[in-house]
């Protein structure tokens, strides 16, 4: 008979960090949703209640949740996220999220950290990370377990909002700590990839930035193979690793959630929607739409808007 797999021991510092960190994050933002702060770069999270799937784009960033629980699909790749955990999204990235356990009493919880590249880059040229590192894959979105080293740090740049006058100097440092602690801990190497400049996965990542930026121009694979300066089919090998989707799919995922944003905010009609974001197919962007939807897009625009409408009574 298999042996059951054991739940990683947790150290009680790592518990009284998370337990403070949730205490003084809950002090600052008092309701639902995302307060930038006065740190650059930092953002803290929270929400009471769990949430129906959302369709959103991933900037890339650290969060480091502490308390509740989250979902979050990225081209059928499924990450569980929960307060013992971290995100490194180094890529941007069309994902579906759900808050899956989030009360009152408990909102799930987090902070935010926009990755700085400029000072990742500075960070591994230092001597500790000049030795090459070993050949691996880079993803564009991993999940790992939070240390107390991390929360520590977390808990000094929180303690900055306090003494305002040092952010300038300190908030800076504690950045360059915290991108420290992920460089060094199992998913540096992802990291590492996508800012080593050369790297496959730095190439990817700027073939994924390029498409990013010009997602309603046609998609031509020789053009977007030039920017990454690889082969066609090395490109979609990669491509595929980095976001667990094909450049189609993405480029598709990121026309059907720019759509869905416009028609949801701007009032735009499903035809008028699917032009914008260069769908030349109205019934194309349909069937599409629906396929990953679940419903026909102005039918799906309605059912989101009673639902916020719902959220915001209760």
């Amino acid at each position: 008979m298999a042996k059951a797999k054991t739940a990683p021991r947790v150290e009680p510092e790592t518990v009284a960090l998370r337990a403070e960190l949730v205490r003084r994050v809950l002090e600052r933002i008092h309701d639902d949703g995302t307060l930038d702060t006065a740190i650059p770069g930092l953002a803290l999270y929270r929400r009471s209640q769990p949430s129906p799937c959302m369709c959103v784009n991933y900037r890339p960033e650290l969060v480091v949740f502490l308390q509740g629980e989250k979902k979050i699909d990225v081209g059928g790749t499924t990450h569980f996220c929960n307060g013992s955990n971290y995100l490194l999204t180094s890529v941007d990235l069309p994902v579906v999220s759900q808050v899956t356990k989030a009360s009152r009493a408990e909102p799930i919880t987090g902070m935010i950290l926009a990755l700085d590249m400029p000072m990742v880059r500075e960070i591994l040229s230092q001597d500790e990370f000049l030795a090459p590192a070993p050949p691996s894959v880079a993803r564009g979105m991993a999940v790992g377990l939070t240390t107390a080293e991390l929360l520590g740090a977390c808990r000094r740049l929180l303690d900055l909002l306090d003494t305002p006058r040092d952010i300038p100097f300190m908030g800076s440092l504690l950045h360059r700590e915290i991108l420290y602690r992920v460089l060094r801990g199992p998913l540096g190497r992802h990291l590492r990839s996508i800012a080593t400049l050369g790297d496959q996965g730095n190439r990817t990542a700027r073939a994924v930035a390029w498409l990013r930026a010009n997602f309603t121009r046609p998609l031509r694979v020789e053009e977007l193979a030039g920017v990454a300066q690889m082969g066609v089919s090395t490109l979609h090998h990669h491509f595929r690793s980095l976001t667990s989707m094909s450049p189609l799919q993405y480029q598709k995922r990121l026309r059907l959630h720019a759509a869905r944003m416009r028609m949801m905010t701007g009032g735009l009609d499903a035809a008028s929607a699917a032009f914008e974001v260069g769908y030349e197919s109205a019934s194309q962007f349909n069937r599409e739409y629906s396929r990953l939807f679940g419903q026909p897009p102005m039918r799906d625009v309605k059912d989101l808007r009673l639902a916020g409408a719902s959220a915001t009574s209760d």
